[in-house]
């Protein structure tokens, strides 16, 4: 598989800065007048984050129109492949039957099982996971916790935490049996504040903040490997995935301009407000 990167984030600085094309002006100076119109298409696990990196980039260059759209990972890699877009959206990581494209991750999505820091479970198997999601485990007690029946909360449809999670677990969304559907983060976090038998899952980023931050939570191991960002970085947690660019030939131009920009320190904090693991700290 052709790729610009597989590494840490100073490898994809570097791939990105050394071939023999000289780096466009607009790359390295972000000051400078930058014009014309890219098309990206694909996942709409990115989709958001990468229209909220375009509308940055085109309020730093006016003479710029970037348009997203949606369709999925496929559609981006079909419109990628066959010209359709500049730029495809790809929810993982480019596999053998892509090595025709080039790929590029911006950024990691992670996925943490959470319950409430009183809980006194302090881990589940995969398999105890999906026996309480699927309703086969009601009770805390058949878990190794307390006499207490499981309060299961899913986020709602269309996120990107439902789709991960169902993925890892190999459940279909209509395979899980939550109790409740709570979408915004932070009202899942309040029902589990206030419901100390329930259990969640949510993005690793959020949960560490929101943790940090005071909230009664406590994220469970997934494969033996605690639920944190380092170890999304390190390619330990397996609840994760990569979230990547990608473009038929190595990009040149406008394309490649917005791509280092979307690898960039200066997108960090776009990164981070959606819940996912920056490759840059």
């Amino acid at each position: 598989m052709k790729s610009w990167a597989t590494a840490a984030p100073f490898v994809v600085a570097a791939l990105l800065l050394c071939p023999a094309e000289p780096v466009p002006a607009q790359a390295r100076h972000m000051g400078e007048a930058v014009t014309g119109r890219l098309l990206v298409t694909g996942s709409s696990t990115m989709a958001p984050l990468v229209s909220a990196i375009a509308k940055r980039f085109q309020a730093l260059h006016p003479g710029v129109h970037i348009e997203v759209q949606t369709g999925g990972s496929g559609r981006g890699l079909a419109d990628a492949r066959q010209g359709k877009a500049d730029i495809g959206m790809v929810s993982r990581a480019l596999g053998d039957a892509e090595r025709d494209l080039q790929g590029l991750p911006i950024a990691r999505d992670g996925v943490a099982v959470v319950v409430h820091k009183d809980n006194p479970v302090r881990a589940l198997s995969d398999a105890q996971v999906v026996g309480i999601y699927t309703g086969k485990l009601g009770n805390w007690k058949q878990v190794g916790g307390r006499d207490a029946p499981i309060l299961t909360v899913t986020p709602e449809a269309g996120r990107s935490a439902p789709e991960l999670f169902a993925h890892y677990f190999q459940l279909s969304r209509d395979a899980i049996k939550a109790q409740r559907t709570v979408g915004d983060n932070a009202l899942r976090l309040k029902l589990l504040a206030e419901q100390p038998d329930a259990i969640l899952y949510m993005s690793i980023g959020e949960a560490e903040r929101s943790a940090q931050s005071g909230a009664p939570i406590r994220t469970l191991p997934a494969g033996g490997v605690a639920a944190t960002s380092r170890n999304i970085r390190n390619g330990n947690y397996p609840i994760s995935r990569a979230l990547t660019l990608v473009t038929r030939e190595r990009p040149t131009g406008l394309a490649r301009a917005f791509i280092e920009y979307c690898v960039s320190s200066q997108i960090t904090d776009i990164v981070v407000a959606h819940d996912f693991v920056p490759y840059l700290d």
